[in-house]
C-alpha cells in the first residue's frame, strides 16, 4: 500500500505570487523608521535638508534682487539676497561672449541647424539613416563654421571650405526632402531616379541616384550661398557658452575616431604602431589637461611652417582632441579586451579581413559594452573645457569672472558661478540620463 501511494503522489497546486498591499506610508515606515537608529538618522537628514533648502531659497529667490543698476544698489535693497540683476545685465555676454549683437542670429541658427540635422534619426525607415550621424560629424562643421565665421565665397571663404559647405547644405536639404517623402509614404528621391540611373549605371543604381541628387542640390546651394555675404566675425570675438559648446562638441565628436585608432594601434602586432600609440596615450594621460593646453599654445606653432600661424582656438581644439582621444582609447581598449576570442575566430571563418572584422563585429560590441565609461569621459570633457579660460579664451567661465571686474558689478562672484553650476548640472545630468536610456534600449534590443 505504501508503494502504491508513492506512485500516485499528487503535488500541491502552485501558490500565487505575493501581492504588495503596502501603501506609501507603510513603505516609508518600513525603510526609514524601522528602528531607533534609522529613525534618528532620517529625522536628522530631513532637518538638514530643510535648513539648507530654506537658506538657499531665501538667498536665491525670496530675498534676491532682480532689477538694479549697480551692485551697491542691490546691497542697499537686500544685503542678504542674491544680486541677479548683474547676471541679467551680463547674460548676453555669458551666452555669446563678445559676438556682435546684430550677428547673434547666426549662432542661434547654427545651433538649431545642428539639432535639426539629427532630428531625422527618430525615423527608422528613412533612406541612408546610418549616414546621418557620419554626415553630421564630417559635413556640419563646415556649414557651421561658415555661419559663425561669415564671409563671402571665393574671397573670405577658401575653395575647399566652399565645396564642403555646399555639400553640407545640399545634404541637409536632401535629408529633409527624403524625410518628408518617407513621412508621406512615398519613395525617396534616389528611388524616383532609378529609371534614369539604371540606364547610366549597371550597378548601384540607388546609391548613384543618391549621389546624383546630392550633387545637383549642392551645386544649387553653392550658387545661392555665393550671392550671400555674411559679415566676418573673427574667432577672438567668440566666447561664452557658445564657445564652450563648440570646444566640448569638437572634443566629444573627435574623441571617438581618435580613440579607436589609438586603441587599435596599441593592440596592433606591428611594433612601431604599437609603441607609438602606447607612448602617445601614456604621455597624454600622465599630465593634466592644462599642461596639454599650454604645450599646444606654445609648442605647436614651432612645428608648423613659418607662414602658418593658427589661431588660439585651433590650437586648443587640437589639444582637447588629443587629450580626449587618449582617454577614450583606454575605454575602447577595455571594451575590445572584453570581447571573447570566439568572435574573432568566427569572423576569420567567414573570411572577413581585419577592418571588416573590427567594423562589423568587434567594435560595435565593444562600444556597446563601454557606454557608461564613454559617457563618463564625455561629461568630464564638457566640464574640463572651462580650463581654456586660463589661456585667454573668453569662454563662459572667463566671462563670468569678468562680471566682477565691471565697475557697476565689482565683487559679484557668487551669482555668476551659481548660474554656471546650474547650467553644467542640467547639461551633465541630461547626458547621463541619455546614456542610461541608450544602454537600456540596446540591452532590450539585444535580448
Amino acid at each position: 500500500m505504501s508503494e502504491q501511494k508513492l506512485k500516485h503522489f499528487v503535488p500541491t497546486p502552485p501558490r500565487l505570487p505575493a501581492t504588495n498591499e503596502q501603501n506609501l506610508l507603510r513603505r516609508i515606515q518600513k525603510r526609514c523608521f524601522n528602528s531607533i537608529g534609522n529613525s534618528l538618522l532620517t529625522i536628522s537628514v530631513l532637518v538638514l535638508i530643510y535648513y539648507v533648502a530654506k537658506s538657499f531659497l531665501d538667498w536665491a529667490v525670496f530675498n534676491a534682487v532682480w532689477n538694479a543698476a549697480t551692485r551697491r544698489e542691490c546691497m542697499d535693497i537686500s544685503p542678504d539676497g542674491a544680486c541677479w540683476a548683474g547676471v541679467i545685465d551680463w547674460f548676453n555676454g555669458l551666452i555669446y561672449g563678445r559676438y556682435p549683437d546684430e550677428e547673434q542670429w547666426r549662432v542661434n541658427g547654427g545651433v538649431i541647424m545642428a539639432l535639426l540635422w539629427l532630428l531625422p534619426l527618430m525615423t527608422r525607415r528613412i533612406a541612408y539613416r546610418n549616414s546621418i550621424l557620419i554626415s553630421w560629424i564630417t559635413l556640419y562643421p563646415f556649414l557651421g563654421a561658415y555661419m559663425f565665421l561669415g564671409g563671402t565665397f571665393g574671397q573670405d571663404v577658401g575653395i575647399i571650405h566652399m565645396i564642403f559647405t555646399s555639400l553640407a547644405a545640399g545634404y541637409f536639404i536632401l535629408l529633409y526632402l527624403n524625410w518628408m517623402l518617407c513621412a508621406a509614404g512615398q519613395p525617396s528621391l534616389p528611388e524616383r531616379l532609378t529609371p534614369l540611373t539604371s540606364k547610366l549605371f549597371r550597378r548601384g543604381q540607388h546609391m548613384n541616384g543618391f549621389l546624383l541628387v546630392w550633387a545637383v542640390l549642392s551645386i544649387l546651394c553653392g550658387g545661392v550661398l555665393a550671392q550671400v555675404h555674411l559679415e566676418p566675425v573673427p574667432v577672438d570675438r567668440w566666447g561664452g557658452l557658445f564657445l564652450t559648446l563648440i570646444i566640448a562638441s569638437f572634443a566629444i565628436t573627435m574623441s571617438i575616431p581618435v580613440g579607436i585608432l589609438l586603441a587599435l594601434g596599441r593592440r596592433s602586432k606591428l611594433p612601431v604602431i604599437h609603441w607609438l600609440s602606447m607612448m602617445l596615450i601614456e604621455l597624454v594621460r600622465a599630465v593634466p589637461l592644462i599642461t596639454v593646453l599650454f604645450m599646444a599654445v606654445t609648442l605647436l606653432p614651432i612645428f608648423l611652417p613659418s607662414g602658418a600661424e593658427p589661431d588660439k582656438l585651433s590650437q586648443v581644439l587640437f589639444a582637447v582632441c588629443l587629450f580626449a582621444g587618449a582617454y577614450m582609447a583606454e575605454n575602447i581598449r577595455g571594451g575590445l579586451q572584453a570581447i571573447p576570442d570566439g568572435q574573432y575566430e568566427a569572423a576569420q571563418t567567414l573570411g572577413l579581413g581585419y577592418w571588416l572584422t573590427m567594423g562589423l563585429i568587434i567594435l560595435p560590441q565593444a562600444m556597446r559594452l563601454m557606454i557608461p565609461n564613454i559617457m563618463t569621459s564625455f561629461i568630464s570633457m564638457l566640464k574640463d573645457t572651462t580650463l581654456v579660460s586660463i589661456i585667454g579664451l573668453f569662454d563662459i567661465m572667463l566671462m563670468a569672472r569678468n562680471i566682477a571686474n565691471d565697475k557697476n558689478w565689482i565683487g559679484l562672484h557668487t551669482e555668476p558661478l551659481a548660474l554656471i553650476s546650474i547650467l553644467f548640472f542640467v547639461m551633465c545630468y541630461g547626458m547621463s540620463q541619455y546614456s542610461l536610456n541608450l544602454e537600456k534600449r540596446l540591452k532590450a534590443h539585444r535580448s
